[in-house]
């Protein structure tokens, strides 16, 4: 019998579920919330309220595309942190009464973790992606968090270096609210920046000993420049938006990578992902590509698809755990805080 399971991730905004069998990815279904854009951000209680409405059509589409029923399932899995702890209570609890109603074990996963599996995710029907080899480096960047992590095994990962304060992908979304330009902000900021000038504009760099990362600073600095200008310029913005949003771009980027060509001095590890979902970002994914050129790196980017928030790289993480008899209890409770 193949080991099929299902895995379900909620842990911010996107309910997503999807079917994993023998290490195959068979569907991948994700309902995104428009609900946040009207308030700039993400509502919680907005949020695990449009979790419980889309929980049970998500599971059930993923069941149809992938050709299984809940009988087939060997598992269930899910994200039992780190998140919004209404929106992780709404999948956890499916999960959970789905598991007990079908006498299968239950696997938690950790969201962060899932990030960095990604890689190893092949499709059924496709041809096999590159993975990297154990030990290797990731950069994990998304919306609450930027790491750099030294894999060492699927389930031992090592933090080199995380952010004090602010993620990079909060610094995007900062600078788009700043800006007016709308919700989600990272992705506005790279179309914006696509069409502008990135060394129109310096900002303040923070100095940071070791492989810690702070943006907090980034964001006040661009706070300050724009109030500046435009006490002369009423409308500078306006004119120069896009040029904003290419050298703020460059300068979160630039950050990331300093530290990352760091760490790979440091380690000598020279096999090197990027995960999470501001690894979607054109400028990053660039510089990212660029750097392997110059310095002989082996880098591993993952699909647009495995980048956001998503069900397969929870699934990828569950195969690992199921092959290894890593099973949860019942009655652990989600968690809200990372940790890896």
């Amino acid at each position: 019998m193949p080991v099929t399971i299902l895995a379900i991730e909620s842990s911010c905004d996107d309910t997503s579920a999807a079917v994993i069998s023998d290490g195959l990815l068979l569907s991948n279904v994700t309902a995104s919330q428009s609900v946040h854009e009207a308030y700039g951000g993400v509502v919680p209680e907005l949020a695990s309220r449009a979790h419980q409405q889309n929980i049970v059509p998500v599971v059930d589409t993923a069941l149809k595309q992938a050709g299984v029923t809940t009988h087939d399932l060997s598992a269930i899995a899910v994200t039992l942190g780190p998140g919004l702890m209404g929106s992780l209570l709404v999948g956890v609890s499916f999960a959970k009464g789905l598991a007990l109603s079908l006498g299968i074990p239950f696997i938690e996963t950790n969201h962060l973790q899932g990030h960095i599996l990604a890689h190893f995710i092949q499709k059924a029907g496709e041809e096999p992606r590159p993975t990297p080899p154990y030990p290797f480096l990731c950069l994990l960047v998304s919306g609450g968090n930027s790491q750099i992590v030294k894999v060492k095994a699927y389930n031992e990962m090592e933090i080199l270096g995380q952010t004090i304060d602010d993620a990079a992908g909060e610094a995007l979304d900062k600078c788009a609210k700043i800006m007016n330009l709308g919700y989600p902000g990272g992705p506005i900021i790279d179309r914006m920046a696509r069409k502008g000038n990135p060394t129109a504009f310096s900002f303040a760099k923070p100095h940071v000993a070791g492989l810690d990362y702070s943006f907090s600073g980034l964001k006040t600095s661009l706070l300050y420049f724009l109030r500046k200008q435009m006490q002369a310029d009423a409308d500078f913005i306006a004119h120069h938006a896009n040029d904003i949003a290419a050298s703020f771009e460059k300068t979160v980027v630039d950050i990331l990578m300093q530290k990352l060509q760091l760490a790979v001095k440091q380690t000598g590890i020279k096999h090197v992902a990027l995960s999470g979902g501001v690894s979607a970002n054109t400028a990053l994914r660039q510089a990212f590509i660029e750097k392997s050129q110059k310095a002989g790196w082996h880098i591993y980017i993952p699909p647009f698809s495995y980048t956001t928030d998503n069900a397969a790289m929870i699934a990828i993480t569950a195969h690992h755990k199921y092959l290894d008899g890593e099973f949860c209890s019942i009655d652990k409770p989600p968690y809200a805080k990372v940790c890896v």
